[in-house]
C-alpha cells in the first residue's frame, strides 16, 4: 500500500468512526474495533513517513 492509499483509507475510517461515534456509545465493540483499525493505519503511515 502506498502512502497516498493509506491516507485515503485513514480519511475514510475517520469519517466512519465519526458517524459511528455519534450513533453508538464510545465503548461499543464496533466503535472500539474501528478505532483500533484506524490506529493501526496511522501507525503504518507514520512509520512510512519517518523512514522516507
Amino acid at each position: 500500500m502506498s502512502a497516498v492509499e493509506i491516507l485515503n483509507s485513514i480519511e475514510i475510517l475517520r469519517g466512519k468512526l465519526n458517524i459511528l461515534g455519534l450513533n453508538k456509545p464510545l465503548v461499543d465493540p464496533e466503535v472500539i474495533q474501528l478505532s483500533q483499525r484506524l490506529d493501526l493505519l496511522l501507525n503504518v503511515y507514520y512509520s512510512m513517513r519517518d523512514v522516507a
